[in-house]
């Protein structure tokens, strides 16, 4: 099977190391210099194209699938439509309208497209409620995805991420020192974010649907917090309610969103289908960054 990885970052490059181990060829894509290097470091070949720039995207190679998993960098609503709805669009276009166009596509989403559900949990089947300008624009790319490929006889497919976390992404001092706000995290292991997909393109599963990708526990970030807390043999951090994080100046309106938006998101789905998590929670997850911030490292 051959995949391109549109906006090969932080979870492409597993994945593209992922596909090559089990004798897949991926092939990656980054705009920068220094993304088509972390590309070939990783392995696996790359080319140096704009996921927005059609002229660019044919460059890269016929493969049976492409993965749609671009970064707008933490910008704002304007810079993700341009990539995830601009980027997205152009790239299925450039693809489909091939002699030898691919066999599907996954788009990596985000769980931040439910919105708020005061605690409750969600899935698939919840209807999506976008709660800022970035997250409606994570709907639309959803049903771009999932509609614009049949216009072209592939599928879509949306694989809708929690919280990533992993090497380099730890951000332990972040809940250690504190002040930590009550809510819940989602979250999912950078590997098993790459496996995910990986699993759904190897099996050949999940075809024009949605699967969130997301682990077995979603964890109260205060609960978390003295979890990690006790492991790495420090004082738990100072904890702050929601009404106490509200009450401060500093917050942006998107901050103040972000803190009143609360859901658990489930992964039955994934688990029937027959994926098996390497990290199936956060305990399995952190227990090299616990060990290594034990040794003296930090900025995990």
């Amino acid at each position: 099977m051959n995949v391109a990885i549109l906006g090969c970052g932080h979870v492409g490059l597993e994945l593209g190391r992922q596909l090559t181990d089990r004798g897949h060829e991926a092939i990656g894509v980054r705009r920068s210099d220094e993304g088509v290097q972390a590309i070939e470091d990783a392995g696996f070949e790359a080319v140096q194209a704009d996921v927005t720039d059609r002229e660019g995207l044919a460059a890269v190679p016929d493969v049976d699938a492409i993965v749609f998993a671009a970064s707008s960098g933490g910008r704002g609503a304007e810079a993700a439509r341009e990539v995830y709805v601009k980027g997205l669009r152009t790239a299925i276009e450039q693809f489909g309208e091939r002699e030898n166009s691919p066999e599907r596509l996954v788009y990596t989403s985000s769980t931040g497209v439910h919105g708020d559900h005061d605690g409750d949990w969600v899935d698939e089947a919840t209807p999506i409620e976008p709660t800022t300008e970035k997250t409606e624009v994570l709907a639309e790319a959803e049903r771009i995805a999932r509609e614009l490929p049949a216009e072209y006889s592939f599928d879509g497919t949306v694989a809708r991420y929690a919280g990533l976390y992993g090497p380099g992404r730890y951000r332990l001092e972040r809940y250690l020192e504190g002040p930590v706000t009550e809510g819940y995290l989602n979250m999912v292991h950078r590997d098993d974010a790459a496996g995910a997909v990986r699993y759904l393109l190897e099996e050949d599963l999940a075809r024009g649907e949605v699967v969130q990708v997301v682990d077995d526990e979603p964890a109260h970030k205060w609960e978390f917090a003295d979890w990690l807390a006790e492991r790495c043999e420090v004082e738990q951090p100072l904890k702050r309610t929601k009404a106490e994080r509200l009450a401060d100046d500093d917050i942006s309106e998107a901050g103040r969103r972000r803190i009143l938006t609360s859901k658990r998101c489930a992964n039955e789905k994934l688990r029937e289908l027959g994926y098996e998590f390497a990290y199936p929670t956060y305990r399995e997850g952190y227990r090299d960054a616990i060990e290594a911030y034990r040794n003296g490292e930090r900025g995990l």
